[in-house]
C-alpha cells in the first residue's frame, strides 16, 4: 500500500509555472506507474500524465496530447516522488491536480489507478 501526498499547488497568473510534488510514502515506491490527473470544477476527471513502469527503474513517460511540450513529469525514487513541472500555464489550465499509483498495465483512466492523493489546486488567474 502507498499514501500520496501532494503540493505546490496555487495562484499563477497566465504564462507562469509551476512545479507540483507528489510525496509517497509506504513500500516499493520504484515498483508503481505514477501518474498525474486533473480535474475542473463541473468536469470529469482527466489524464495528464504518467510514468509508467517498463522495467526495473525503466519508465517511460506518456502525456495527453493537448499537454505536450507544456507540462513534464519527472520522479525520484530515492526521494518516493514525483514531480509535475507545468509551464506557460493557461486559465484552462486551473483544476484539482491528483497524483496516483498503480501495478497494472493500464495507465491512462482513472479507474487503471489504485492509490490516489487529496489533490492540490492550481488557479490560473490575472
Amino acid at each position: 500500500q502507498v499514501q500520496l501526498v501532494e503540493s505546490g499547488g496555487g495562484l499563477v497568473q497566465p504564462g507562469g509555472s509551476l512545479r507540483l510534488s507528489c510525496a509517497a510514502s509506504g513500500r516499493s515506491f520504484s515498483a508503481y506507474t505514477m501518474g498525474w490527473f486533473r480535474q475542473a470544477p463541473g468536469k470529469e476527471r482527466e489524464f495528464v500524465a504518467t510514468l509508467r513502469r517498463i522495467g526495473d527503474n525503466d519508465y517511460y513517460a506518456y502525456y495527453t496530447d493537448s499537454l505536450k511540450g507544456r507540462f513534464k513529469i519527472s520522479r525520484d525514487d530515492a526521494k518516493s516522488t514525483l514531480y509535475l513541472q507545468m509551464n506557460i500555464l493557461k486559465p484552462e489550465d486551473t483544476a484539482v491536480y491528483y497524483c496516483a499509483a498503480t501495478r497494472g498495465d493500464r495507465y491512462s483512466r482513472p479507474d487503471d489507478y489504485d492509490y490516489w492523493g487529496q489533490g492540490t489546486q492550481v488557479t490560473v488567474s490575472s
